[in-house]
């Protein structure tokens, strides 16, 4: 049994000229080595290739004020520091100020990577206290426009947006830093579940120019959009602004000499302009949102947040993956809370964690439980590393949710104990889960299906095949207990207690997290054996001998 957690801290930008006399002094000898960055940046880490590592993102103005993190954060377990230095149009640390803190990283024995911002979020997802910082890009770069007409700042592309990341980016590579990742704003939709995409002249006449089309066709789209109806015309559209991101990040990462890797959104897929198949060979940090203890305390915020990571999964393998482990703000999710959100990674086999929370600081009593946490995590993590999770349950997200769907995941079933696996399209044996856009597509397509469909109540849903269950705890554990007789041979969780259970039959062991904020003892069944475990707070256990 054991707790987990993760953190990453940035703090509020301050000019180097507003240092004092004594910090000036210091971080001018650190920068006086600047030529020999690259040897200083420490040991470039080789971790096995299932083994668990933690990131942390800071931004420079936190290691100039608080050096004393650095030796935190490496006794926690961290070994690799990324550093922000492009904010969509901005520069705001001075070159000198991010070389001085690639040289506290690596003497404090941690590794220096690179992080950008590179179009900007609609609003201040930083958390700055400080009015100075830029919250939106430079005047010179044009705001992206609604269907409907209102314009909004950041998560759209204009030039010269590509161009001045590039420029950006080419520059900050010859300051020693070999690997960077673009931040989450990195997409062509506001937030979760927005079809995306600019409605600017530029963006809508290039649009219906490409396909030859008439003025009309925009009306039929927007209407499309509206209704959220997956049309082969507003197909059309998304994979247009799919190939405009793609090549965006494509220039980005011939800059930075290919070593470059995305950020993904909640769910993000198609519809926010991300093409997931695109990114492949490169790294990839998965898809999370449950930021704060409203969010991520109720059950169905994790079991939310689980879908997201294991459908991310499904387009990058484990040693590609890093996770979105971030608080915001900072202080607003609680140590337990944050520790719990590790599970999720080693559930997903999500190789490494980086740790984010804007410009500001997490609260250093919190790192006295993500410590100890992190290398126990580590360890449980090396059990089911490069095993997959099989079982009864399907974990679906079609085309049709990543077209046009609303984000909103039909994922309280993962907290019933039933072992569960992701598949790409509905599978004949076990039962598939659908969310309200994939099964209204499958109701409309009135395809023939030998398989088992659950979907929520709503309109125009149901039939055949196709069973209602409502997103309760309530009729879910009813539901499970309907089929009991047909899940003998899989490890089940006997009571009616929101539990996460999955199973990895090729390492022979299985992994249960407990949802809720207090202990539980359950019991697993599987082929005529019941064991009981004992399950701290939010805490999950890795079961041995379960082969299949």
């Amino acid at each position: 049994m054991f707790r987990l957690s993760a953190v990453c801290q940035m703090q509020n930008p301050l000019p180097f000229e507003s240092l004092s006399l004594c910090s000036r002094r210091r971080w001018l000898t650190a920068i006086a080595s600047a030529a020999f960055a690259a040897p200083l940046l420490g040991a470039e880490p080789r971790p096995s290739a299932r083994r668990r590592d933690y990131h942390l993102c800071l931004a420079p103005p936190i290691i100039e004020r608080e050096p004393e993190l650095l030796d935190l954060v490496r006794a926690a377990g961290v070994n690799t520091v990324w550093l922000a230095g492009f904010f969509y149009g901005f520069r705001p640390y001075p070159q000198a100020q991010i070389i001085a803190a690639q040289q506290l990283v690596g003497r404090a024995g941690l590794r220096a990577e690179l992080i950008t911002v590179p179009l900007g979020h609609p609003g201040d997802s930083l958390g700055t206290s400080d009015g100075n910082f830029p919250l939106t890009p430079p005047k010179h770069w044009r705001l992206g426009e609604r269907y409907a007409g209102k314009s909004y700042a950041g998560t759209s592309l204009h030039a010269p947006a590509t161009e001045e990341n590039v420029a950006a980016l080419r520059a900050l590579l010859r300051l020693g830093f070999r690997r960077a990742f673009v931040d989450d704003d990195f997409r062509l939709a506001r937030s979760p579940g927005e079809i995306g995409g600019c409605g600017c002249a530029d963006h809508r006449a290039a649009f219906l120019r490409t396909h030859g089309f008439g003025a009309a066709r925009w009306d039929e789209l927007l209407d499309d959009i509206r209704a959220r109806r997956f049309s082969r015309l507003l197909r059309l559209w998304v994979d247009a602004n799919c190939a405009e991101l793609t090549k965006s990040f494509r220039a980005q990462q011939r800059a930075f000499d290919g070593r470059f890797g995305n950020m993904i959104m909640f769910l993000g897929a198609e519809k926010a302009g991300l093409r997931l198949r695109d990114y492949r060979d490169v790294p990839v940090r998965v898809g999370e949102l449950m930021f704060d203890d409203g969010s991520f305390g109720p059950v169905k915020g994790k079991t939310d947040e689980l879908f997201s990571v294991l459908f991310h999964r499904r387009f990058v393998e484990p040693d590609r993956a890093f996770s979105e482990t971030t608080a915001y703000p900072a202080d607003k999710l609680s140590a337990p809370n944050l520790a719990a959100k590790l599970t999720i990674s080693t559930l997903a086999d999500v190789r490494h964690t980086m740790f984010m929370s804007g410009l500001t600081p997490f609260p250093r009593a919190h790192w006295a439980t993500l410590g100890p946490a992190m290398r126990e995590q580590a360890r449980h993590h090396e059990l089911i590393a490069g095993h997959r999770p099989r079982g009864p349950f399907k974990h679906v997200w079609g085309e049709a949710q990543r077209y046009v769907g609303d984000d909103r995941p039909f994922s309280l079933w993962l907290a019933v104990g039933v072992p569960f696996e992701v598949v790409t399209s509905p599978a004949t044996a076990g039962w598939n889960f659908l969310s309200d856009y994939d099964a209204q597509e499958w109701v409309q397509s009135k395809s023939a299906f030998a398989g088992q469909l659950v979907c929520r109540p709503q309109p125009a849903v149901g039939g055949p095949g196709c069973e209602v269950v409502p997103e309760t705890l309530d009729a879910l554990f009813a539901f499970k207990q309907r089929i009991r007789a047909s899940l003998e041979n899989v490890p089940v969780v006997e009571e009616t207690t929101p539990v996460i259970c999955a199973w990895y039959p090729t390492a022979k062991r299985g992994l249960l997290w407990n949802l809720l904020p207090e202990p539980r003892r359950v019991t697993v069944s599987f082929r005529g054996r019941r064991r009981p475990v004992e399950l701290d707070p939010l805490g999950s256990v890795v079961l041995e001998d379960l082969s299949s």
